[in-house]
């Protein structure tokens, strides 16, 4: 197993940075039940560089148990990309990775995300630039190219590695692709072939579940395995990897509460109040935003498990946290795992605003 830069990690399995899912407590889960690296969800280059004060809210996390500390930048300018490694340098980040990935317009506009499979040679001055201003291992997520008629996922790698990339991880889709048709497997085992042991090389796309993640592994010949969707609702996903059993219902509700609990210290501490309230009134608007962000991660926990339509439908209509705890408890303790009627029989659940 290569490593990355000079971090060995303790398996080949990741969790994928997805926006407004990677932010601490649930990286910290993910980390607990066996996952080897979690990057954060990307965070604006420009805004650590203007020191935003919600920007550096992002770059929180736990020394003790992420280790190491991977942090996502993104952005399309070279020296603001390296003076933002250098802030979140100081804030811990022990991995810099560049997200040359991400397909969302508002992105790719400004040149950023899979903006930056057009322009191969700026890519690479961004990732030489960091590396020489913070000496930190910088990877990168690319997708295979912008278009079907202009995949350039080996010219990038062959770019990336001159200016010192030290691991690359590629979902198998065009930023045209979206999420849309099938991740091609053949494009990540092509450019682990054309690669060899320069640096590692990460596979993502379509790994749903512990079978896909072996296959993949298995088909491409990748390092390491890049998880997300897999990963939502069930971090013990990395746990049944490593040959664990799936969570028992207490297991199950213990962590689903610890997380919702946790979610929502984490998004008080973080929230910007742009208008003087009282501070009960504060208090109780923060914890409506946090209730409404945590629905998906509900959602997505009883996604597959008999019962599900129904506990949605009731954790959408209510917004403070004793009725959520409620409503948890009652269906995660009463669900029946081993005659649950299995994610694929239920309609796909939108995952697209996470994976970005």
């Amino acid at each position: 197993m290569l490593p990355i830069g000079p971090h060995t990690l303790r398996n080949r399995f990741i969790l994928a940075p997805m926006a407004g899912v990677s932010e601490m407590p649930f990286r910290v889960l993910a980390f607990e039940q066996g996952a080897a690296l979690c990057p954060t969800e990307l965070i604006s280059a420009q805004g650590l560089f203007r020191i935003n004060t919600r920007t550096l809210r992002y770059l929180r996390y736990d020394k003790n148990v992420e280790k190491p500390y991977s942090l996502q930048l993104f952005g399309g300018e070279p020296e603001v990309m390296a003076r933002a490694a250098v802030i979140a340098k100081e804030y811990g980040a022990q991995i810099i990775d560049i997200n040359m990935g991400c397909p969302v317009k508002k992105v790719t506009k400004t040149g950023a995300g899979s903006g930056l499979l057009c322009d191969p040679p700026r890519a690479g001055e961004i990732v030489r630039q960091i590396r020489e201003a913070t000496g930190l291992p910088v990877t990168v997520k690319i997708r295979t190219g912008w278009e079907m008629s202009s995949k350039n996922y080996l010219q990038m790698a062959d770019m990336l590695g001159a200016a010192g990339c030290a691991a690359l991880a590629m979902h198998g889709r065009t930023r045209a692709q979206g999420y849309s048709g099938k991740a091609d497997w053949g494009d990540i085992a092509a450019l682990k072939k054309h690669v060899g042991n320069a640096f590692p090389i990460i596979g993502n796309g379509d790994v749903k579940t512990v079978a896909d993640a072996v296959r993949m592994l298995e088909q491409t010949g990748c390092d390491y395995v890049m998880i997300g969707r897999g990963a939502l609702g069930n971090p013990w996903i990395f746990r049944e990897l490593l040959g664990g059993p799936r969570p028992t219902n207490e297991e199950r509700c213990t962590l689903v509460l610890r997380h919702f609990r946790w979610h929502l210290t984490f998004s008080a501490e973080a929230r910007v109040h742009r208008e003087e309230l009282p501070p009960e009134q504060r208090a109780r608007k923060d914890e409506q935003q946090a209730v409404h962000a945590f629905r998906s991660h509900l959602a997505w926990y009883a996604h597959g498990l008999h019962g599900a339509s129904a506990f949605r439908a009731r954790v959408n209509t209510v917004d403070n946290k004793k009725d959520i705890e409620d409503a948890l408890e009652k269906f995660f303790l009463g669900a029946n795992v081993d005659d649950a009627v299995g994610p694929e029989s239920e309609p796909e659940l939108d995952y697209r605003t996470a994976l970005g």
